[in-house]
């Protein structure tokens, strides 16, 4: 019976992402068994974004610090990759401003996700240093300054990201089951981290930074990692998103996507893992049934379309509703519950 305990432990602190896994797999599963061409591109865009979420969620969800710019990160990364990955013929002509060993090679897909994800980081770091000694609102208002920073910077900086033109083709090597293992990989992660050290001391300080620090909580450190962990992972979605679409324009990565993925972190609730993956596979369902209605669906004889505009609506309509009767997000700041023993609190 002693070793009931470990093993009880153990079994419940893997149950979060293996049923966050085993549910993403499955999704996957019955798209391959059952889909077609469009449900492909929306599972892939969907899985893309669990990668993105759940990497805002590193931040977010532990240090209770709404970023506004995360995207911008995702920017950083989409753009590493897309410079390291796509033809040197093409960039040779458009974007003459890159390092030499950027433009005159062509580098794989993964090592070329990976570099665009460094890079975020690196960024991450630099930028974080300077804000993370910030507090409350003003953080929040430091990371929209950023994201504004880099789509100026993005939009103009000709020969090295082609401005507001697009840089085309880019391999388009992601699918729904690419986009499934690297989701898998982000969520593990995010649930590592936030049972980590680092993890539990920010979400002390998330609860009262006076406390934390007269228990020699270095609240700059541990907000930094958990910056640089999450900018690492949201460039990895910017990547991944470089190369299911082939193309890559700045203002993709601007207001409307900030929107979409943090209303998705809201819905399914911005204090745990989980609400990143629902929140994600539920705005997405959302999204489609709305997008669906749009151009029209048939019920026996009668058909029913809806105006266009409808999913920004409908969007809107259900975001208020979740914040009037669900504060909280559809998890409510919890993980899945484990049937070997509570393994997490709600988060205030």
């Amino acid at each position: 019976m002693a070793a009931e305990g470990p093993i009880q432990r153990m079994l419940s602190n893997c149950w979060t992402p293996a049923i966050l896994v085993a549910g993403l797999a499955i999704i996957a599963a019955l798209n391959s068994a059952f889909g077609d061409a469009q449900s492909d591109i929306t599972l892939t865009e969907m899985l893309v974004r669990v990668v993105v979420v759940a990497g805002m969620a590193i931040f977010i969800a532990n240090s209770g610090v709404l970023s506004f710019g995360h995207v911008g990160f995702m920017c950083v990364g989409a753009y590493g990759a897309a410079w390291a990955s796509t033809a040197p013929v093409w960039k040779g002509i458009a974007l003459p401003g890159l390092p030499e060993a950027l433009r005159d090679h062509q580098y794989p897909f993964l090592v070329a996700v990976l570099g665009g994800a460094l890079l975020s980081a690196a960024v991450a770091l630099l930028f974080g240093a300077m804000i993370m000694r910030l507090s409350g609102i003003a953080v929040s208002i430091a990371t929209f300054a950023f994201l504004v920073i880099v789509n100026s910077v993005y939009s103009h900086w000709d020969s090295v990201t082609a401005g507001t033109s697009s840089i085309i083709g880019i391999p388009t090597a992601v699918g729904p089951w690419s986009a499934t293992a690297f989701a898998a990989a982000t969520v593990l992660a995010a649930h590592l981290f936030w049972r980590s050290r680092s993890g539990l001391l920010l979400r002390a300080s998330k609860g009262d930074e006076f406390a934390a620090r007269s228990s020699a909580v270095n609240i700059l450190r541990v907000r930094l990692i958990a910056f640089v962990v999450s900018a690492f992972f949201v460039g990895i979605g910017g990547g991944l998103y470089a190369h299911f679409l082939g193309v890559l324009t700045v203002d993709v990565f601007y207001l409307d996507l900030t929107f979409t993925t943090l209303a998705m972190l809201v819905l399914g609730g911005m204090g745990s893992v989980s609400g990143s993956v629902v929140g994600v596979v539920a705005m997405t369902m959302i999204i489609e049934a709305l997008r669906r209605l749009e151009t029209g669906v048939s019920f026996g004889g009668a058909s029913l379309t809806l105006p266009q505009g409808s999913q920004e609506i409908g969007l809107g309509v259900v975001l208020l509703l979740i914040l009037l009767f669900q504060p909280r997000g559809i998890m409510r700041g919890r993980d899945i519950p484990s049937p070997f023993g509570k393994i997490s609190k709600p988060v205030d």
